[in-house]
């Protein structure tokens, strides 16, 4: 049975974002897809899931916070 790499507690992993302010984890031996870049950590997937834990607060794409304004709390 083969492992999700995008799963494996054990991988190495940079966290990406968009240019709609969207987070993502992935492997570090993929290339990173056009439209991302490496924003944060690069490591265990615990580390770059707290990282963007702490730091993607807002999950609306960035061209909808702008329409509306900010979230309301």
């Amino acid at each position: 049975m083969s492992t999700n790499p995008f799963d494996d507690d054990n991988g190495e992993f940079l966290v990406l974002i968009n240019d709609e302010g969207q987070y993502a984890l992935w492997p570090t031996f993929k290339a990173v897809p056009v439209g991302w870049r490496p924003i944060g950590p690069r490591g265990a997937r615990k580390d770059c899931l707290a990282y963007v834990d702490a730091h993607w607060t807002d999950m609306r794409p960035q061209s909808l916070i702008l329409q509306a304004g900010p979230a309301s709390s």
